[in-house]
């Protein structure tokens, strides 16, 4: 459970809602460096309806070729060597330039060298290339981006900052809804609550009604992952060693494969402390980027903190709604893999938490439908190989966690074997 403090919230809205007046759509060009070290390079470029973009690429003039290891090209590296089995494009050449126009796992799209695309919804532009595992090139390529705004007239570009303000400004309405309503109690429910679902700026609800099932493997697991998995902890507890969120799910990787296949699904990485997040709010609003990693508090597993905290929510509304979990690496290892350990829910509104009456985050109680989501989002960026339940012995099927409020499940842990 994430709590934010008040002086966080209000700062973040009153940033956010300065920027409705600066949002400007204008022709403009940035450069992107998309380098081998990470799956996908995020271009900040929100994108609307009608946008037309031109992308160029070269290679970085600075890189050379390694040893045995040919200089990166955006149309692709050749060789008989070259490896194509799970690429994120499997048509495209291996290590060419390919780029994603949506922030929640979009099929790629092939750039190679240079290509127009024009916008047909709302989207965010992700860099990559067109690799799976070790690089297969050395250096990074040198991307640029021309952009058109929709509309050439000036009426239709004032039409369209006008769209894009009144856009921020619901999102801002609802989160500031939302976080009135759990501070002060402003419209709660008879069960103190505010939900966010009320409004359609914010996604919230039972994740586990909204999404469709998801398919597992029917292969039993290894018999000695069982019994590993047998002797976690059901749950995590607060610093006040509160019993709180359930343990619901299990990935089977190294640390650099986990963050890898996290960043492909479009997880963020939550910042750990307010006085960061006003600061990173602040720089990435001013930078025309929505702001996407919210605090997350600390939780305990193993007696530990957890080892990274990720979340996933609208630009904005993410004051009052995400999906998000905190993951421990398991003092265990399976078949020479490391196995990360994993509880994750959805936050839907505000509440107020039991054990203080302060203002905290109020979850789902379908906790199963963030488990599903989680390994959903994964097998769409083509980052799980496997997927499995597993009903471990002593379930968790109906609990509190660690601010009062209640969750139910039906006590499976989903187990994820990444590619």
């Amino acid at each position: 459970m994430a709590r934010q403090s008040t002086p966080l919230l209000v700062t973040l809205l009153i940033c956010a809602s300065e920027l409705v007046a600066q949002v400007a759509i204008t022709a403009r060009d940035i450069t992107v460096q998309a380098p081998t070290s990470q799956p996908w390079t995020d271009s900040g470029l929100d994108l609307e309806s009608g946008d037309v973009l031109e992308i160029s690429a070269t290679a970085s003039s600075d890189q050379e070729a390694g040893a045995g290891m040919p200089a990166c090209d955006p149309k692709g590296v050749t060789g008989t060597s070259t490896r194509t089995a799970g690429l994120p494009l499997p048509s495209a050449p291996a290590g060419a330039l390919i780029a994603r126009l949506h922030a929640h796992g979009a099929a790629p799209l092939l750039v190679g060298a240079s290509r127009e695309f024009h916008i047909a919804e709302p989207a965010h532009l992700m860099l990559g290339m067109n690799v799976s595992g070790t690089p297969l090139c050395q250096g990074e390529l040198a991307v640029k981006v021309h952009i058109i705004p929709a509309g050439s007239s000036a009426t239709s570009a004032t039409e369209s900052q006008k769209t894009r303000g009144e856009q921020l400004k619901s999102q801002l309405s609802t989160a500031a809804q939302v976080f009135m309503s759990g501070q002060f109690g402003m419209g709660k429910s008879d069960s103190g609550t505010f939900n966010a679902t009320s409004s359609d700026s914010v996604s919230g609800g039972d994740a586990s009604a909204s999404a469709s099932p998801l398919k597992v493997s029917d292969t039993p697991l290894d018999a000695q992952l069982r019994k590993s998995i047998d002797s976690l902890p059901r749950r995590v507890n607060d610093q006040f060693q509160n019993l709180g969120d359930m343990v619901n799910f299990v990935i089977v990787g190294s640390q650099k494969d986990v963050r890898a296949a996290l960043d492909a699904a479009t997880w963020h990485v939550a910042d750990t402390n307010n006085q960061g997040a006003v600061l990173n709010a602040i720089m990435q609003t001013y930078d025309k980027k929505d702001y996407l990693a919210m605090p997350m508090s600390t939780l305990y597993l193993f007696g530990r903190k957890q080892d990274f905290g990720y979340e996933m929510a609208e630009p904005i509304a993410m004051a009052a709604s995400r999906h998000h979990f905190r993951i421990w690496k398991a003092p265990f290892t399976w078949d020479g893999h490391e196995v990360w350990v994993g509880a994750g829910t959805h936050d839907i509104g505000f509440a107020k938490d039991k054990r203080n009456n302060s203002v905290t985050h109020k979850i789902d109680p379908a906790v199963d439908g963030e488990r599903d989501n989680i390994g959903s989002s994964l097998r769409k960026a083509n980052k799980a190989k496997t997927l499995s339940y597993y009903l471990p012995p002593d379930p968790v099927q109906d609990a509190k966690n660690a601010t009062g409020d209640g969750y139910h499940s039906d006590g499976k842990l989903l187990v994820v074997f990444l590619q």
